[in-house]
């Protein structure tokens, strides 16, 4: 009787291992380009050119020099493009989650036609693609003067909205409806009853959607360089775009430089919140 228990014991110890070694190995795989880029950054250009893979020794190292040259390369400041990115991210950001998931709240308590067809819209913006909308988008934004660092999270908001909503509405389903009447009861209306008892109770979902949103706004490319000026203002992938010396030669270890400099916070902020991301997607995984 024991040898039969402790048979499939063996067996999941053994694929619980397999699997482990399989996703160890897949981290590693993806993690290597970031690897190679923050190697690379501490590298002179021609080692960048001709030996990509090897580490820096003391002919090819160069300490932070590459770092400084990114930084005044471009014919625009580095911290204007450091800060306009941290204020579009943030601003749109919060404009998400808190439009959102008021929006989701209306959803999932309110029962009727129109509450239906928004939800289904915000689910349907999540498959249409940017590259169908976005030379129409870019008339609209100048015809309307949302082309710039402060208008922009309007534009934001309104491609963010689809999956933000989505994740919102699955977790306000969960919450007892209870608690909401009894503070209808004590007196709470509508705005008082959602800032100060449902909004709390969304933390899970407000974690991960921001995240997950946080990491889209910091690396965008495309809808800036479509909606901005780009004479006048430029984010940090702008900024690596169209970082280029003379005669439009690129020095790749400067180019490097900037480029792990653009992707170091969001994969500190990434790895310090991704325990968030899951329990906010299990939290919001329900059927309603």
């Amino acid at each position: 009787m024991s040898r039969a228990l402790t048979a499939p014991k063996k067996k999941r110890n053994i694929g619980s291992t397999l699997l482990t070694v399989l996703f160890v190995l897949v981290c590693i795989i993806y993690m290597l380009p970031v690897v190679e880029v923050g190697v690379n950054s501490f590298k002179t250009n021609a080692a960048v050119n001709t030996d990509t893979f090897a580490l820096p020794n003391s002919e090819t190292f160069v300490g932070f020099d590459n770092y400084v040259k990114g930084m005044n390369a471009g014919n625009y400041p580095f911290w204007l493009s450091a800060l306009y990115s941290l204020f579009i991210t943030v601003v749109s950001a919060f404009l998400i989650l808190l439009c959102t998931s008021m929006a989701a709240w209306y959803i999932a308590r309110v029962s009727s036609r129109f509450a239906r067809i928004f939800y289904y819209v915000c689910v349907f913006s999540m498959v249409v693609p940017f590259q169908m909308v976005m030379f129409t988008l870019s008339g609209t934004a100048d015809m309307l003067k949302l082309n710039t660092p402060w208008t922009i999270p309007i534009i934001y908001l309104g491609f963010g909205a689809g999956l933000a909503v989505f994740m919102f509405t699955g977790f306000v389903k969960s919450l007892p409806l209870e608690i909401e009447e009894a503070a209808a009861i004590d007196g709470c209306g509508p705005i008082r009853t959602f800032f100060c008892v449902v909004l709390p109770m969304l933390k899970p979902t407000m974690i991960s959607v921001g995240i997950l949103e946080v990491m889209w706004l910091w690396n965008d490319y495309l809808l800036p360089y479509l909606s901005l000026n780009r004479t006048k203002y430029m984010t940090i992938p702008m900024y690596v775009q169209y970082l280029k010396g003379s005669y439009g030669s690129v020095d790749m270890g400067a180019f490097m430089a900037i480029i792990f400099m653009s992707i170091l916070p969001i994969i500190v902020v990434y790895l310090f919140c991704q325990k968030h991301i899951i329990k906010g997607v299990a939290a919001g995984a329900v059927k309603g």
